[in-house]
């Protein structure tokens, strides 16, 4: 059974028919989403996953064989169940319908009764094959099971450990196998540098296993705070973190948010220093920028890296190198401002016009900060 109420998507270019069909189907309990057009059915159907489709035919633009001959060849979309309900009333149309892989074909007027009962049948159609499939596959899957298939999954989980979801969705859209070089997206990120200060001076005071103890204690509370705010590490570079926020419309927002909670964690950490033989307080410092820059798997043919490149990357780690002359905890380009909603949990602050170091332009930097807590580094 159907854990969720069978989500069905309803293709008219005329609205009064979708109204009929959105009360009709939700008065029996139906979750209903709506298109006016091909184009729109196609969008919607990848982004809501409905369990059935109801699709007109005779559309501006693409009419609904043409509709249902894209959804077929879609290998995620394919096995939607699909009823034509069209004024079409020919044999020729049937047939059609019938070439396309319709399900079923209605014609208009319809009856209520006739329509949610194909619907409901073919709904429980559905789900006895796509149950018996499961049961299929599972049988299946423990036949083949092999030993080399236990040491294939469990190197795919320590991959994991090197190189995130978000690195993987991008360079192996097909499993781990489909990793290659070249393999890259470009989009809209937000990347976050962190800095540790004074890093050299407190390695001088400590043997190396105490230093290597307390980074990985230190890295593993940062990785907390992004983790919890969409981010994911692109890279620990010796003292510091490079970050990447790659949510839609939410980046700069998530990766201030996780930027406030890193100074936050600090001050538990440095309440806890004594243990790992810091004697000072750590501080941090942050950079936080927000542009285009491609993510993808760069190296040699032999040796291959996941990585982002782009001026984003450049020009946050200038922004948190500008800490430091400006003694701000978090300093934030325009790009980043822009963007943030207001909220009574942080301040914002403008500091100054400046040409980041190998920059050839001037942005104006904006320091960040607690309400009520200037944070200095």
């Amino acid at each position: 059974m159907l854990n969720h109420p069978p989500k069905i998507l309803l293709v008219d270019d005329q609205p009064t028919n979708l109204i009929l069909l959105e009360n009709l189907l939700q008065s029996e309990g139906y979750d209903t989403v709506s298109a006016t057009s091909g184009m729109e059915a196609l969008t919607m159907a990848k982004t809501s996953t409905p369990d059935l489709i109801v699709l007109d035919v005779m559309m501006p633009g693409m009419n609904g064989f043409e509709v249902c001959q894209k959804l077929r060849e879609d290998s995620i979309l394919q096995t939607i169940p699909i009823i034509f309900l069209t004024a079409l009333d020919d044999d020729r149309s049937k047939l059609r319908g019938l070439e396309v892989m319709g399900d079923d074909f209605l014609t208009k007027p319809f009856k209520n009764d006739l329509l949610l009962t194909k619907i409901a049948s073919i709904l429980r159609l559905q789900e006895i094959r796509s149950q018996q499939f499961q049961q299929e596959i599972k049988e299946k899957t423990k036949k083949q099971l092999s030993a080399a298939w236990n040491i294939n999954l469990a190197l795919s989980e320590k991959l994991r450990l090197f190189v995130p979801d978000q690195f993987l969705h991008r360079i192996a859209p097909n499993g781990v196998e489909s990793i290659q070089l070249g393999n890259a997206q470009e989009e809209e990120i937000t990347v976050l540098f962190c800095d540790i200060r004074k890093f050299t001076t407190i390695c001088e005071s400590q043997s190396p296993s105490e230093t290597f103890q307390w980074l990985n204690v230190f890295f593993t509370q940062m990785n907390a705070c992004i983790i919890a705010n969409h981010g994911f590490i692109d890279k620990f570079l010796g003292d510091a973190l490079m970050v990447v926020f790659d949510r839609p419309k939410s980046h700069p927002q998530d990766a201030v948010n996780g930027a406030l909670m890193m100074q936050q964690k600090i001050v538990k950490f440095n309440s806890d220093r004594a243990k790992y033989n810091l004697i000072q307080p750590i501080n941090i410092g942050i950079g936080i920028h927000t542009g285009k820059g491609i993510i993808g798997a760069l190296g040699a043919d032999s040796r291959i890296d996941s990585t982002v490149i782009g001026d984003v990357v450049n020009t946050a780690a200038r922004l948190q190198e500008l800490t430091k002359h400006y003694e701000c905890g978090i300093i934030a380009s325009e790009s980043v401002i822009s963007q943030l909603h207001p909220s009574e949990f942080f301040e914002v602050r403008w500091i100054d016009r400046v040409v980041p170091r190998g920059k050839q332009h001037a942005q104006d930097i904006y320091e960040i900060f607690e309400s009520g807590v200037k944070l200095r580094s």
